[in-house]
């Protein structure tokens, strides 16, 4: 039986496949430049109110205050990157060295005094577990790879290519600018077509998760790292830089930050500096801890009004499936997910 291909169904099916290859060729055009479009549209949304103030103070001169809010936005993220970059690379020697000579060495022995601090017999059984194995301390040390010249070297193609990403990102931040309320405007008369109003909820709580993320995730961690740096440089850390960097990085996720200013607080009291290890500690547990466990959780459930645990987990889901991006991807998602559920508990009371 021949086809008619003038039949209603025919034409359909012709202009339903045309849009998938359309879409489908774009998708796999831009694939490679996600994540850069990605981040300059949260750089821009975090940053949109100063872009405002800026853009009153400046009427009719849209392309000057997208300029403007670029170099600002840039040197703000480029400036401090390239300090910290510099002082790591003047730390990673050292680094280096010293866990070169505890992977050899194996952990030096608690000092005497030890015995006679609260819980110090049970500190000290603590880390005669860790010191009569010297193997697991070993390969511990040998898993942060700063002492492995191919990690560093695979580590440093890396910043390359992140470096790249970072100037997509700014290049098209100018143009997030100049045209992203045009073009937010038009997605959301688009989404309101296709999902009805309450398409504008959905909108409006991925907004609201991805600022609550930035300054409850991303500064918070910045906070930590430079507070802990700080301790670390008080307290005679080598490569405090180096340190601090590391505790803003693994303190993006909620509640392990602690896991290093533990660590190097335990490395001082075994090589006898106990004055230096408690205060540490304390500094460590009483003002960067209280960063993280007090403000992160009200900065981030007051405003989107999801819980903390589902922010928690969606930080830790996106990691994992989305790479860094995914730090603001995860929560934004599920408060869509909670958007929506609470939309059908509102229709199941009214229906």
């Amino acid at each position: 039986m021949p086809i008619d291909i003038d039949s209603p169904l025919a034409r359909r099916t012709a202009a339903f496949a045309f849009l998938v290859f359309i879409f489908g060729a774009t998708i796999l055009v831009l694939s490679p430049f996600f994540a850069a479009l990605a981040w300059a549209g949260i750089l821009a949304y975090a940053t949109w109110p100063v872009h405002q103030r800026l853009q009153r103070r400046l009427p009719g001169r849209e392309n000057i205050v997208a300029l403007l809010m670029t170099l600002a936005v840039a040197a703000t993220l480029l400036l401090p990157l390239l300090w910290v970059m510099f002082t790591v690379a003047g730390d990673v020697a050292t680094a280096s060295g010293v866990l070169k000579r505890l992977a050899a060495e194996g952990l030096p022995p608690l000092p005497a005094g030890v015995h006679a601090w609260p819980m110090g017999d049970w500190l000290a059984a603590q880390y005669a577990r860790f010191q009569g194995d010297p193997e697991w301390v070993r390969a511990q040390l040998m898993a942060l790879g700063l002492s492995d010249a191919s990690t560093v070297k695979t580590v440093a193609g890396g910043v390359g290519r992140n470096a790249a990403k970072f100037g997509i990102a700014v290049f098209a931040l100018f143009f997030v600018y100049r045209h992203g309320a045009e073009v937010l405007s038009q997605f959301g008369g688009v989404a309101t077509r296709w999902l009805g109003e309450s398409a504008r909820g959905y909108i409006q709580a991925v907004g609201v998760t991805v600022r609550a993320v930035v300054f409850g995730i991303v500064l918070t961690a910045v906070a930590q790292g430079v507070l802990a740096g700080l301790g670390y440089w008080v307290a005679g850390i080598s490569a405090p830089a180096l340190w601090g960097t590391i505790t803003a990085l693994v303190s993006l996720i909620p509640f392990v930050g602690p896991v290093v200013w533990i660590g190097l607080s335990l490395n001082l009291l075994a090589h006898g500096e106990t004055q230096a290890a408690l205060g540490l500690f304390l500094w460590g547990a009483l003002v960067v801890s209280w960063v993280d466990n007090l403000i992160r959780p009200i900065v981030i459930s007051g405003p989107t009004r999801i819980p903390f645990l589902l922010v928690f987990l969606g930080v830790l889901g996106g990691l994992n499936a989305f790479g860094l991006i995914g730090l603001f991807l995860g929560p934004a998602l599920l408060a869509v997910s909670v958007a929506i559920w609470r939309e059908w508990l509102v229709h199941k009371r009214t229906g």
